[in-house]
């Protein structure tokens, strides 16, 4: 699937320059000149724009610290901008409430570092419990629930609970769990964090996977190997601001 981004991490010494406010008329996600600071008058974002057209695969890298969660955060409304405009396919979310913000967060499909799984729920019960919150029928459940296990490999686990899987296995559950009601969206926030090489390169395969079918994919990390590796184009946060790595 063509990116409308080209690949950006060539070489260490790569220059990068930071990202205009031109914007993109078809992007499925748009941040205007964006910037937040929260409460305690602490700045975490400054004059962020971004466009991500629909079948995107995008890394956003940067240190500890330097925003990159408060970014996925805007994008699926947990946060709103002190500053500028969100939009995800044309609409903002600070100005939606109610059934309409309800109506676009099942857009957007959300990977946490730290899985996120309810305990005492089997895995197809924590798959399902997402559509289950949504009103779906029983049947459609059913018929929505194998095909996300098929897809992060995990059929033969559906009746494990989290303490059985590896912490692999355990962030797959994650994926299908966001995946399951079909979002055009996915939000990766650090996936691999707690994982080791492998466990994290079958999570990108998985990601990967994803996107060839459509789904737009947003993946904050700063593992530059596994970035290399994934050949997918890179901004990076560093001082609030968004930079594209050529």
């Amino acid at each position: 699937m063509p990116n409308s981004m080209a690949p950006v991490l060539n070489s260490p010494q790569s220059p990068t320059r930071e990202i205009d406010a031109s914007q993109s008329t078809e992007a499925l996600i748009q941040l205007r000149q964006v910037s937040k600071t929260y409460s305690n008058g602490s700045p975490a974002l400054t004059g962020i724009s971004l466009s991500v057209n629909k079948g995107d695969f995008l890394f956003i890298t940067g240190p500890s610290g330097s925003g990159k969660s408060t970014l996925l955060k805007l994008l699926y409304g947990a946060e709103r901008p002190s500053d500028g405009e969100v939009l995800i396919d044309r609409e903002n979310p600070a100005r939606l409430k109610g059934n309409k913000l309800a109506f676009l967060r099942r857009r957007i499909g959300v990977v946490f570092q730290d899985y996120k799984l309810i305990p005492r729920r089997t895995v197809a019960e924590n798959i399902s419990f997402v559509l289950w919150a949504q009103g779906y029928s029983r049947g459609e459940i059913q018929r929505r629930l194998q095909p996300a296990l098929k897809m992060v490999g995990l059929v033969h686990k559906a009746d494990c609970f989290p303490e059985e899987l590896s912490g692999g296995e355990q962030q797959r559950v994650s994926i299908a769990r966001a995946i399951v009601g079909t979002p055009p969206i996915l939000l990766a926030d650090e996936p691999t964090g707690n994982l080791d090489p492998d466990n994290s390169w079958q999570v990108i395969k998985i990601l990967k996977k994803l996107n060839q079918i459509g789904i737009t994919v947003l993946v904050t990390t700063h593992d530059e190997n596994l970035i290399r590796m994934a050949n997918h184009p890179v901004v990076q946060i560093r001082g609030g601001r968004l930079y594209r790595e050529r």
